[in-house]
């Protein structure tokens, strides 16, 4: 039987507002050791996401002519600011295997985890996919064991 999402993502889900600032959030990553942030308006629906890669490195750094602009972090920019609005995201009934692919193909390092109403329930990252796939190798392992052993 194929595995779920639900079974191997992170349930705990650090959210931030697109109003925030850009050194809350850089803060909050870092306090909380994590690298994606789902944003989230005031009524709980997912508006976007942002990664530490977006607050290292915003966009419009390279439209602007000055370099040093580029580490500021500073709360005069907001989340919204620098947030990827097209959220590619995965549902707990995916299958590991699905969700592997649309990680892959989009070149991304997590995703957000909705449930079958669309409400964020996690997030699903490359750390948890690792996970998975030794739980996996263990499992053919075990079974390996005991077929020599039969």
């Amino acid at each position: 039987m194929p595995q779920k999402v639900s079974e191997y993502m992170t349930q705990k889900v650090i959210t931030i507002a697109p109003d925030a600032g850009i050194r809350e959030a850089f803060f909050l990553m870092k306090d909380e050791s994590i690298r994606h942030l789902p944003v989230v308006d005031g009524s709980g629906e997912l508006v976007g996401i942002v990664s530490d890669r977006e607050l290292r490195r915003p966009g419009w750094v390279d439209e602007s002519p000055d370099v040093g602009h580029e580490y500021h972090l500073t709360d005069d920019l907001h989340i919204s600011d620098v947030m990827c609005k097209d959220v590619i995201h995965v549902r707990t009934y995916d299958t590991l295997t699905k969700a592997i692919g649309t990680i892959l193909d989009n070149h991304i390092g997590a995703a957000p985890v909705l449930n079958k109403a669309g409400e964020l329930v996690g997030m699903l990252s490359a750390i948890d996919l690792l996970a998975a796939y030794r739980d996996s190798l263990e499992r053919q392992k075990s079974l390996k064991k005991k077929k020599s052993a039969a």
